[in-house]
């Protein structure tokens, strides 16, 4: 039960979060491109690849709630690859090729360098 409600307390903050992050970025970027999500998953890949590293070789006697409550929960709910799936149909009907691509090469290669980062960075501070 005390996974589920860290679970359920980080959902809601990491959702919290994206639409904050996505609707700040949109203003700034523009709504051409689905900006927004892109820099939410990126960001979130990131952050799930430090935090995995650093909860499970730093504090691992606290390793299970911790995951529970930031990587299911907070980033969980703060990633958006439902609503990539939706934008870059939304794209591809609307018949630009091109920014499906893009957006889908970006989406997917960034978020695994991203995350490969966060674990590069996090190896580190752990040595």
């Amino acid at each position: 039960m005390k996974e589920i409600v860290l679970i359920g307390i980080g959902g809601g903050v990491g959702a919290i979060f994206r639409f904050l992050v996505s609707r700040f970025s949109q203003g700034i970027l523009g709504f051409a491109f689905p900006y927004g999500t892109l820099i939410v998953n990126v960001t979130g890949a990131f952050f799930i690849g430090l935090l995995s590293v650093l909860i499970f070789e730093r504090v691992a006697h606290l390793g299970e709630e911790l995951r529970a409550l930031l990587l299911i929960g907070l980033l969980g709910g703060f990633t958006t690859f439902s609503t990539f799936s939706l934008e870059t149909l939304e794209l591809w009907r609307r018949g630009e090729v091109f920014k499906t691509i893009l957006y889908i090469s970006l989406s997917v290669g960034l978020s695994l360098v991203a995350t490969w980062g966060g674990m590069v960075i996090a190896k580190r501070i752990t040595s």
